[in-house]
């Protein structure tokens, strides 16, 4: 939980701190945008490379090394003097960060039972959901009073904890052996549409969430002073909306990621619809926060369910395609704006969302009559790197 939330708050705190750093290293406020960008592109691209690469290695080896990377590149950016520095020391980051997500989530859940495997992701995900809500605001807090470096340097006090805990404490063993190691209901398909799913939600998400901050003061006419404590609010809704989707999550496993894009949409479309009003705008807000976070967890879940093979890679995929999709959505968002303005963001992220939806319903359970030798087969022979 702790290195989570630390990954989380290292990822998103150049947000607060654009301007700072901006000003301190002499380079546009655009270039300073790179850092949060470039490093979502790397965790996507190098996130099934790094674990199918890295498969073979005890998981207690690879969480200290990420740790350590993190641990050391915190360090190095907050040093850095120049912005190619600061730019490399952030990649190292998310190379960490990218094989982070693909491991723990195997790791953590196969500690525990699989009857309570969803509520363990919902705690790892709630943390690092308190990023967003904690993290990120007292780093901004902390570098505009002491200056930008000094809370970058303090996220390698927690990852060092984190990773001191881990190395003394996880048990060391071969991955392939892991209780968690492979899907509890291997599904190629099923697999396949979730990962179409979450990339198109993703990308609907960012396509307007990027420019929330315009959307509240310019269409829902929110003061300056009252959009920062908007996005803590949407920070607790997504919170919030984590929480109580784990503690659901492992009753409801299938329905989970649907209801969360669906709520996700209905956000949007209300923000679009009725966005000039601004307690309507704070209703909406308030749901679309609710959803984001659950969209990437109850995602999570269902790999660590469906995975054809070995779960860190299927782990390693989502966390690729989503970040992905962050990238595309934003993107998107900044070709539609000069055309439609920023409400036209919303529209075409709730649209996107909506098909995330429909491709999601495409799924066709399982029938609960399919024998168990079937199961068994399904789950041992016919796949790539099952276990013998």
């Amino acid at each position: 939980m702790l290195a989570a939330f630390t990954f989380n708050t290292a990822e998103n705190l150049p947000i607060g701190l654009l301007e700072l750093i901006s000003e301190d290293l002499r380079v546009s406020v655009s270039s300073v945008g790179l850092l949060i960008t470039g490093y979502g592109v790397t965790v996507a691209v190098a996130s099934v490379p790094l674990a199918h690469g890295l498969r073979t290695v005890p998981r207690r080896h690879v969480l200290t090394g990420v740790l350590a990377a993190l641990v050391v590149s915190s360090l190095v950016a907050a040093v850095a003097r120049s912005y190619g520095l600061l730019l490399a020391s952030r990649l190292v980051t998310a190379l960490a960060q990218a094989l982070f997500w693909a491991v723990m989530g195997p790791v953590a859940v196969g500690l525990f039972p699989p009857a309570v495997r969803g509520r363990v992701v919902g705690v790892l995900s709630a943390a690092g959901s308190l990023a967003l809500v904690l993290g990120v605001p007292a780093g901004t807090w902390l570098g505009r009073l002491s200056g930008w470096p000094v809370p970058v340097a303090l996220l390698a006090a927690p990852g060092l904890l984190s990773l001191v805990t881990i190395a003394a404490l996880l048990p060391t063993s071969r991955p392939e052996e892991e209780r968690a190691a492979y899907g509890t209901s291997p599904d190629a398909r099923r697999f396949g549409i979730v990962l179409a799913a979450g990339t198109l939600s993703a990308a609907g998400a960012f396509a307007g969430f990027t420019y929330i901050v315009t959307f509240l003061g310019e269409v829902s006419g929110f003061s300056p002073s009252a959009v920062s404590a908007l996005l803590v609010t949407f920070g607790l809704a997504c919170l919030a909306g984590v929480s109580a989707t784990g503690a659901l999550l492992d009753r409801f496993p299938d329905a989970a990621p649907a209801t969360a894009m669906a709520t996700q949409a209905v956000g949007m479309l209300g923000l679009y619809a009725a966005g000039a009003r601004p307690a309507v705008a704070v209703v909406f807000l308030v749901l679309m926060g609710g959803a984001l976070g659950p969209v990437f967890m109850t995602t999570q879940n269902a790999m660590l369910r469906c995975a054809p093979g070995r779960t860190d890679l299927a782990l390693a995929a989502n966390s690729g395609c989503y970040n992905a999709g962050i990238a595309a959505g934003a993107a998107l968002g900044s070709l539609i704006l000069p055309h439609t303005g920023v409400r036209g963001t919303f529209l075409a992220g709730a649209l996107l969302t909506l098909a995330a939806c429909t491709v999601l319903l495409t799924t066709h359970h399982r029938s609960a009559a399919q024998s168990p030798n079937g199961t068994r087969a399904a789950r041992t022979g016919d796949l790539p790197g099952g276990p013998p």
